[in-house]
């Protein structure tokens, strides 16, 4: 498996990747442009990045054989989402490696803002001594306003109360109870946030909801000589409109390591402001830091593909690899019940059931047996380049739903995973399956609730029959007559004499003249061939 480094990482990082012998690892000299990358990915299956290289629609496209891209760092706006989870490609970052880096940063930033530090300095190199011009503030005492209390919000919080600080935090996602076990106040909006702060602290991903909140509208809710620090991305302020705040004084100071594009062009306002302080991007720049997440980046990718663990995902939910060793077995089962219900199902199904029963209902995560599931579920249909990672995204973009039990009543089997089809409240078709022995000898076992005992690969020949004798050799003899072999059947009825399910796994795809000839018996109804 090839491996691309394409910006630079911690050399432990690189060395974990190349003392794996299954790894073919190259190191690029230098960051390519999109262009120059093209031919070079082809054949890779995957690629570790930070933030200078671009993993776009059209890198992602030319590596056939991609599976996985690493980013070093936190960000991964570099990276093309979409376009990776439509290519089944998982995207990991690194967020744990530069969380104290970044924090410190951003509280280095705070002081630096209250004590007006850079500009202090500025005046000595320059031979001058003002001590009035310089006059600050004391953290102590004031409102910290942290906008995304993920690991660095968290952890500027901490720092920030250790300081005296009160903290008043606000996160889409944070909890009243998480805030105060934090120490902080819970804002539950955050014009709250706006309307308490002394300084604004900035820590979220950009998303549509995020990209330029920070505003006109929102510096007007503010308090007048609020400062501002952003340590983030920089598209979540509004470069124009945190110029006209400073101009104004209603923004007394900011400090930015981040910017819309960077790098910060020669001529760009920002560098006129005296209020300003302006890093280059510093927010993982330690030696500790890169050295973190150089390794940590090394350790998902080779977890990932040795293992199947995802760790740190942001297009596919967390498995560990034990996990993932027990939910393998069900995988392959999984997605021939998925193709047996599509097959069967006599109308467009837009909701699936899924029921884990038996021992299946201790599986710690069931979602990576639902998105077997669904991919083959979805297999028989028309879409195209449908994978585990897009699968869930591509099933509720045509307006199938999924529905989850862990179902704790009494089955016949050890471990029993069932699915059933519906069409609005209208059932269409079930069936489940187990593992007679062992992990390594899936059955299907129940179509229509009637017993089966089916392989789960292969083509099979599915019909409801009255159970009368005869009818056993009729099909072996019409199927000989057209050369296709029985590798094995399986019958189940209702009631002695009333109407039986036949299923008959065949060693080759039966001609139409079997099925017309099945179709015009009186005896034989609802013919169907499945291939699994």
């Amino acid at each position: 498996m090839k491996i691309i480094i394409c910006d630079p990482v911690s050399p432990k990082g690189i060395a974990l990747l190349q003392q794996r012998p299954e790894f073919k690892v190259v190191v690029l000299p230098k960051r390519l442009s999109e262009a120059e990358l093209l031919p070079i990915v082809a054949d890779a299956t995957a690629l570790v990045v930070r933030s200078e290289t671009k993993v776009t629609q059209k890198v992602i496209a030319a590596a056939k054989q991609l599976r996985v891209v690493g980013r070093a760092g936190v960000g991964v706006d570099n990276v093309d989402i979409e376009a990776a989870t439509q290519h089944g490609v998982v995207v990991m970052n690194t967020p744990g490696g530069n969380t104290v880096t970044t924090a410190e940063l951003s509280f280095t930033m705070l002081l630096s803002l209250a004590r007006k530090v850079p500009q202090a300095h500025a005046t000595m190199v320059a031979g001058k001594w003002d001590r009035k011009l310089f006059q600050g503030v004391e953290l102590s005492g004031k409102t910290l306003g942290v906008l995304g209390m993920g690991r660095i919000g968290t952890e500027v919080a901490k720092r920030a109360i250790a300081f005296g600080m009160r903290v008043v935090a606000y996160d889409p996602y944070l909890t009243e109870d998480r805030a105060k076990a934090i120490g902080a106040e819970f804002a539950p909006e955050v014009d709250h946030v706006y309307r308490e702060a002394d300084f604004i602290t900035v820590h979220m991903p950009v998303t549509k909801e995020t990209k330029e909140m920070l505003n006109a509208a929102a510096f007007s809710k503010m308090k007048p000589g609020v400062k501002i620090v952003n340590c983030a991305r920089g598209e979540i302020i509004c470069e124009a409109d945190l110029i006209a705040a400073l101009e104004s004084n209603k923004v007394a100071g900011a400090a930015l390591d981040v910017f819309a594009v960077e790098p910060l062009p020669a001529d760009h306002p920002y560098r006129k402001q005296a209020n300003l302080i302006l890093t280059p991007h510093l927010g993982a720049s330690t030696e500790e830091a890169q050295e973190k997440c150089g390794i940590e980046v090394a350790e998902v990718i080779a977890g990932y593909l040795l293992t199947g663990e995802v760790r740190n995902a942001v297009n596919l939910p967390y498995l560990d690899a034990k996990t993932y060793e027990q939910v393998k077995p069900y995988l392959p089962l999984g997605e021939a019940l998925g193709k047996l219900v599509a097959q069967l199902s006599p109308a467009t199904a837009d909701k699936l059931h899924i029921t884990f029963g038996g021992n299946a209902r201790h599986l710690p995560n069931v979602d990576p047996v639902t998105r077997a599931i669904l991919r083959g579920f979805l297999s028989t249909s028309n879409l195209k380049d449908v994978n585990n990672v897009n699968v869930r995204s591509v099933a509720q973009s045509i307006g199938v739903t999924v529905e989850e039990k862990k179902s704790d009543e009494p089955v016949t089997f050890n471990e029993w995973v069932h699915v059933q089809a519906l069409a609005g409240n209208r059932k269409l078709v079930s069936a489940g399956g187990t593992f007679f022995g062992s992990p390594n000898n899936p059955r299907i076992v129940r179509i229509f609730s009637q017993p089966v005992e089916v392989p789960i690969t292969g083509t099979l020949l599915l019909l409801n029959n009255a159970d009368k004798p005869g009818i056993v050799g009729h099909l072996g003899t019409l199927l000989a007559k057209h050369k296709v072999n029985i590798g094995s059947m399986s019958l189940g009825r209702d009631t002695a004499g009333g109407r039986a399910l036949t299923v008959l796994s065949l060693d080759s795809e039966p001609p139409q003249a079997v099925l017309d000839e099945l179709k015009k018996d009186n005896d034989i109804s609802n013919v169907k061939v499945v291939k699994l």
